[in-house]
This record gives C-alpha cells, sequence and structure tokens, in this order.
C-alpha cells in the first residue's frame, strides 16, 4: 500500500496555479487596478507570464482590463468569490444578531447584503412586525446601483474600479425608472454619498419604499458587506436611522475584526 506523504516538500509543484493566486491575491490588496509591470515586478514573475495568466483570468472575468490606463484590477467573477465566501457563514452569522436588533430599535425591517457583480445579494433579512414584505428576501439579487445597500459598497470601492463596473450606459438596468442610467450619473451619486457617509434610495427599487444603507469596511476600507433599513413611512425620522444604520455597520465590521481605528 501506498502512503502519500503530507510534508511541504513532497507536494507537487504548479507554478502556473502558483503565480495565478498570488496575482489575484496581489490585486485584492491593492486600493486600485495596477499595471502589469508592476505586478511583474512586485511578484517577481516573468512580464510575459504576467500578461499570459492576466489573459486568461480575463476570459474567466477574474480580472479586467483598463487599456486607457494600461492597468489591471479585479473583475466581477472575483466579487462572485468574495460574496460566496460571505454567504458560507462567518458574514451572516455575525451580522444576524446586529440586523435583528436594528431592526428592533427602529421598529423598521434591516438587512445585509454583499456585492456580487453588479449586484447586490441580500444574505440576511430582518423584517418588522407589521411592516410590508420587501423584495430584498434572503438569495435575492438586486442591480448595486439602484440599491442603498450597493450605493454604499459602490461608493468605498476605488473609482477606478467603479468605471470598470460600469464602463457604458449597458451596464445599467431599470427597474421604476428612476436611478442613474449613465456613468456620468453614477459618479456624480457617488459623490454625494462619500459626502453624506451614507447612501439613500427612494422608489427606485420598489415605488414607495425608501432605504439608507452604509458600508461594512475591511482593514483597507474595501467594502465587503452593507447594512440597510427600509421604510415606507414618509415621516419616519431619516436621520435618525441614518446614524443607528451606520452605528451597526461599524459594529460589524468590529465583529469581524476589522477595526480600523
Amino acid at each position: 500500500m501506498s502512503v502519500i506523504p503530507d510534508d511541504e516538500e513532497s507536494r507537487p509543484q504548479v507554478p502556473a496555479a502558483d503565480q495565478t493566486l498570488r496575482i489575484l491575491r496581489h490585486l485584492a490588496r491593492r486600493p486600485g487596478p495596477i499595471a502589469a509591470s508592476a505586478l511583474g515586478r512586485d511578484l517577481g514573475i516573468p512580464r510575459s507570464t504576467v500578461y499570459h495568466l492576466l489573459a486568461t483570468l480575463e476570459e474567466h472575468g477574474f480580472v479586467v482590463h483598463l487599456p486607457q490606463e494600461r492597468r489591471w484590477g479585479l473583475g466581477t467573477s472575483a466579487f462572485e468569490l468574495a460574496g460566496g465566501y460571505a454567504r458560507q457563514e462567518p458574514l451572516a452569522r455575525a451580522g444576524r444578531p446586529l440586523v435583528a436588533g436594528l431592526a428592533d430599535r427602529l421598529g423598521e425591517s434591516a438587512h445585509l447584503a454583499v456585492m456580487t457583480g453588479r449586484d447586490v445579494l441580500y444574505i440576511v433579512e430582518e423584517r418588522a412586525a407589521r411592516r410590508p414584505a420587501l423584495v430584498t428576501e434572503v438569495g435575492v439579487r438586486l442591480p448595486a446601483h439602484l440599491t442603498a445597500t450597493g450605493r454604499a459598497m459602490l461608493a468605498a470601492l476605488p473609482r477606478s474600479q467603479v468605471r470598470a463596473l460600469y464602463p457604458d450606459s449597458a451596464a445599467f438596468t431599470d427597474r421604476t425608472g428612476r436611478g442613474p442610467a449613465r456613468p456620468a450619473e453614477l459618479r456624480e451619486l457617488l459623490r454625494g454619498v462619500r459626502a453624506a457617509g451614507v447612501a439613500s434610495e427612494d422608489g427606485e427599487v420598489t415605488e414607495g419604499f425608501r432605504s439608507i444603507a452604509s458600508a461594512v469596511r475591511d482593514h483597507a476600507g474595501w467594502p465587503v458587506a452593507a447594512v440597510a433599513v427600509t421604510w415606507t413611512d414618509v415621516d419616519a425620522d431619516a436621520d435618525r436611522i441614518a446614524e443607528a444604520v451606520s452605528a451597526t455597520a461599524l459594529l460589524l465590521a468590529q465583529r469581524l475584526g476589522y477595526d480600523r481605528r
């Protein structure tokens, strides 16, 4: 009977796989897209090999090329992996009691979402008593540029990454006839989100419903999720809701070990 040794030296080496994973990890740690030459220099990988691997990763959606800037950044498939990890437990498990507490305090429905490509995916929903059902049930995907959660996370992304996700008007979908429909409109909206510190939407997902959201950021400021509250009462105190949502997002980041102070 043969025995498969488990020591490090005995493991087969797969240079292409190793280099590919190192490229993805390096891109994930960067604040924005990077030139292929810089990737090769930083990682000690031959330039021709870097271009070959980037072309393969681009074909599968894991990276995007910004030709005008001659730089490369993470693609939508990388966001899919991040969202998959988030759904597998740690984020939902840590967020569920905080989202439930937020809904109880405000008497309004609250939820937690992650980015997946140009969509947000809802992984936690807590419906407040005697409040109408929402479209943001667990497992539902909605266009990020129309939702408060999506806008909160997009505003926290590097601007070059947002350009890669929304290169032209074809990238924008519509639900109620409201919301940004072109890259310039989205850029202006996100500037407002950064200035306000929270994101909002009013009837752009469902007529008569409003939402406010705040991003949950990791050590580097990258948005790993967003917390939001949705309501219908026109007399609701939006400032109070915004403050509570922001505090909950910060607390969740701390619970996940992302204390940026």
